[in-house]
């Protein structure tokens, strides 16, 4: 198996951690998770894509173990960052792989810098346009929980999310509520900054091949692939079926089959 490697990177926001593996030598994959997850999330995925291609996966500012900086928590920012990171690695131009929250990054990535960006898949990934942004101000908190002396505020940020997580892997589940503590009382930063992201204003840059992975039985991002295919008709959709909202370590090996067979036939 193609190992990893982990480090920092000392960006403006502070030290940034990263995983990679893969030839140094290879096209570069870049890996953006969901909120309020982490690298983590791709661990499994790294080592196939890693086969191929050098596969880098980040943790947002502020999420996983790279500090936030003082800037206030944005997609924008989170895309900023992302770009020193590629700088601090010598990486002139990737394939960006976004997931949830990753998605909307990789869409600002590939709208805001484009140069910077070879091919571009959104994996269940919002289309947050003004009737997004509406609907998610007159909704609860996504994982907000009220802290507690026993406790019982870490069953409660479990239950939350129980329903949207395959009943059989509870390991799953364990692995984002760790990363939902390290971030602590700034679990809500990334669904806030994906519900103010003006995505219909930043698409209509976007000219890069484009793939759109759907999650069969993600209820947040699955009705979003078609919203996304109308605003780039060059994407096409590939279904996943059975992926649930932690699609990449719930069924690695689909996920990055889908992503090489189509990062494999770009020029």
């Amino acid at each position: 198996m193609t190992k990893i490697h982990r480090a920092f990177a000392d960006l403006s926001v502070g030290q940034v951690h990263y995983a990679a593996c893969g030839d140094l030598a290879a096209p570069v994959v870049l890996l953006l998770h969901q909120s309020p997850r982490s690298w983590a999330e791709y661990r499994e995925v790294l080592p196939l894509i890693g086969r191929r291609f050098r596969a880098v996966a980040m943790d947002t500012a502020g999420f996983g173990d790279s500090e936030a900086g003082a800037m206030p928590a944005s997609i924008e920012q989170w895309t900023r960052v992302a770009v020193e990171l590629l700088d601090a690695l010598g990486i002139a131009r990737a394939h960006v792989v976004g997931h949830h929250t990753g998605g909307v990054i990789a869409v600002e990535l590939a709208s805001a810098f484009v140069g910077r960006v070879h091919g571009l898949v959104l994996s269940s990934t919002p289309y947050t346009d003004a009737a997004f942004r509406r609907a998610r101000a007159e909704r609860p908190p996504i994982d907000e929980v009220a802290p507690s002396t026993d406790g019982s505020h870490l069953a409660a940020l479990w239950q939350k999310r129980q329903s949207f997580y395959p009943p059989e892997r509870p390991e799953l589940l364990e692995a984002f509520v760790l990363d939902a503590l390290k971030v602590g009382r700034r679990l809500e930063e990334g669904h806030r900054a994906v519900a103010s992201y003006r995505m219909e204003e930043r698409i209509g840059k976007i000219t890069q091949p484009t793939l759109i992975l759907r999650a069969t039985d993600d209820p947040f991002a699955a009705p979003h692939a078609a919203e996304l295919q109308a605003q780039l008709p060059h994407a096409r959709i590939v279904d996943i079926a059975g992926g649930m909202v932690p699609l990449p370590d719930q069924l690695p090996e689909a996920f990055a089959k889908a992503v090489l067979d189509f990062l494999e036939t770009l020029p």
